[in-house]
């Protein structure tokens, strides 16, 4: 899916946008996902929302890694497949589902349009959002007398759609670490 210089113009992108975006892409077209990874290296979280709240979800792409460490934010245009675990200490976020292995953890956020699910617990320092009508799923890869510890899902709310894993107030998880 390709996003061009009329498209944001259409959308009313702002002009800091428009030229952040003409500077990267002086052709004045790009993929989704290169436009997405390049607000990402410029630490550009609320672009990279803003440009997901107007092209949607890319229902054709998957973004499939091994694992993601040492990593600010991470933005997928479609579906999010990580095969191990996810440490992103900024935003975290996929226009379709995410999928992990083992865990999941963002400093800020975890929003994806789709259910999240992750083979062991899910960690973000504010919120955890599925798309509507979809689950939020931890543990699954889990022995039963290992599933109370590790799957946990830590966020300062509790995610509506919960289904699988239990909910902890990170006030909670930063007394007992003390």
């Amino acid at each position: 899916m390709k996003i061009t210089r009329d498209q944001l113009k259409g959308w009313g992108a702002c002009r800091d946008g428009y030229e952040l975006f003409l500077r990267r892409f002086p052709d004045g077209e790009a993929e989704y996902q290169d436009v997405l990874n390049a607000l990402a290296e410029d630490d550009r979280p609320d672009y990279a929302y803003w440009l997901m709240n107007n092209a949607g979800p890319d229902r054709e792409a998957v973004l499939e890694v091994e694992v993601i460490a040492n990593c600010k934010h991470l933005f997928a245009a479609g579906r999010l497949v990580i095969k191990n675990g996810a440490a992103v200490t900024g935003r975290l976020r996929a226009g379709w589902g995410i999928e992990a292995g083992l865990g999941i953890k963002a400093g800020w956020g975890i929003e994806a349009g789709e259910g999240i699910t992750a083979g062991w617990g899910i960690k973000a320092g504010e919120g955890i959002k599925a798309g509507w009508g979809y689950g939020i799923f931890a543990g699954l890869c889990l022995r039963l007398e290992d599933w109370p510890i590790y799957a946990r899902v830590i966020a300062k709310n509790k995610p509506d759609n919960l289904i699988s894993g239990s909910w902890v107030d990170p006030d909670l998880v930063a007394s007992e670490e003390k």
